[in-house]
């Protein structure tokens, strides 16, 4: 790679990190090209998109990226690396999850999702449990709905209530 392909690259690469929210890194190695070609299917189709990049042109990109905080994840840019994008915070850790079912990779380094890092493996299970921001608002708009309901409803039944008393008042009259 010459030099203008790996500041072209670097320059990509930063440009994605600026629009990304969130990104895994992964150790996808030992991985047959059939299978990396199985994950790659499998990002796919849940809007996931999987790169192999090289740790320093990655360091480098995350250096010019200046309005986020990586923190550690520049410790764990070690051996190869595959970076996930993704939209939905959960959706990378799921497809890790389901996929490890029957490979023992990909492995987790990292993640970085809507400025919240994570280091290691260990948190996968942590990420998949991560509610997207349309389950969020779906739970949010289920608990202001259940109160109103209640309210409603009691207002409903005494208000037959009160018809009903009135009725009979005004038949004994």
């Amino acid at each position: 790679m010459t030099k203008e392909q790996k500041a072209q690259y670097i320059e990509e690469l930063t440009a994605e990190l600026n629009n990304a929210g969130i990104f895994y890194l992964t150790d996808t190695s030992e991985l047959t090209v059939e299978t990396i070609n199985q994950l790659r299917r499998k990002c796919f189709q849940n809007n996931i998109q999987l790169k192999v990049v090289k740790n320093t042109l990655l360091e480098k990109a995350m250096e010019n990226v200046t309005d986020k905080n990586y923190g550690d994840l520049k410790g764990v840019l070690s051996g190869p690396t595959s970076i996930m994008f993704a939209e939905v915070g959960n959706a990378p850790a799921k497809v890790i999850k389901e996929f490890r079912k029957k490979n023992e990779k990909p492995v987790l380094k990292g993640a970085y999702v809507e400025e919240a890092i994570f280091i290691g493996d260990n948190n996968i299970e942590a990420l998949s449990s991560i509610k997207s921001k349309e389950e969020l608002i779906g739970d949010i708009i289920a608990l202001l709905q259940s109160p109103a309901k209640n309210v409603i409803s009691g207002l409903k039944g005494q208000g037959g209530k009160i018809a009903g008393i009135l009725k009979t008042l005004s038949e004994r009259a």
